[in-house]
């Protein structure tokens, strides 16, 4: 049981949770994960931390197929700039290692801007708060859960 999950149960929303075999020789966390339960790379997004000028740590969801558009993120939170955070502070922020940060269950909520994509998806796969664990649920509860909001944030 990871916090992600626990956030999940006591929201009360419908989700799945799905396990892989981590391959610690890779940082290809989303995409290994992707490819090992056989899910399509756009519906499984990474959980990625950045700072925005001025606002601190902001969480940020882009399909593991795609990248993270800096420039729209800081636009998404009304700054101008904004820079991906180191691994410690990524881990810090969020009280899970790299790899297995999930959006659900932080230490502390955090600002959260999931890619616009979501939106089209019947549901969407997340870390599950540890390397090999992924939660499925749908987009509209992701976005509750996380008082996030949805922006164009990814990009090829």
């Amino acid at each position: 049981m990871t916090p992600a999950i626990r956030a999940a149960e006591l929201a009360r929303i419908e989700f799945e949770v799905l396990s892989y075999a981590h391959d610690a020789r890779t940082r290809a966390y989303g995409s290994g994960a992707a490819t090992q339960l056989g899910l399509p790379p756009g519906a499984v997004f990474k959980t990625l931390v950045a700072r925005a000028a001025g606002a601190g740590p902001v969480v940020a969801l882009v399909p593991v197929e795609r990248e993270l558009d800096l420039k729209a993120l800081a636009a998404a939170v009304g700054r101008k700039r904004a820079e991906m955070a180191g691994a410690a502070e990524a881990e810090r922020a969020t009280g899970y290692v790299v790899g297995g940060i999930s959006p659900l269950g932080q230490r502390r909520a955090l600002p959260t801007v999931i890619d616009r994509s979501a939106l089209a998806l019947p549901r969407l796969f997340v870390s599950a708060g540890r390397r090999g664990l992924e939660i499925a649920l749908c987009p509209a509860d992701l976005i509750a859960l996380c008082h996030a909001t949805t922006a164009a944030i990814a990009r090829v």
